[in-house]
């Protein structure tokens, strides 16, 4: 699962691994589409994490199709 977060709370995108690994012509494109939005974000300064069951949030700079979620966060301006 790729989740963007955003003023109206998160956006989700999800695909089923197994069907990815099959061939399967929709979750390729579900994959597809989260690899454009996650490169799409980070060029705009997002930060992205890879989050696993038990295990503590990771850094990312790569998009992994085999992740459990992806969350994207936008560059917070202050001033």
């Amino acid at each position: 699962m790729l989740r963007v977060m955003s003023r109206r709370g998160d956006d989700r995108l999800t695909w089923d691994e197994q069907k990815v690994l099959a061939g399967d012509a929709e979750a390729l494109a579900a994959i597809r589409e989260a690899e454009h939005i996650f490169a799409q974000e980070r060029a705009r300064g997002a930060t992205a994490f890879r989050i696993g069951s038990g295990k503590p949030a990771e850094r990312i700079e790569h998009f992994d199709a085999t992740a459990e979620q992806i969350v994207l966060v936008p560059r917070v301006v202050g001033g």
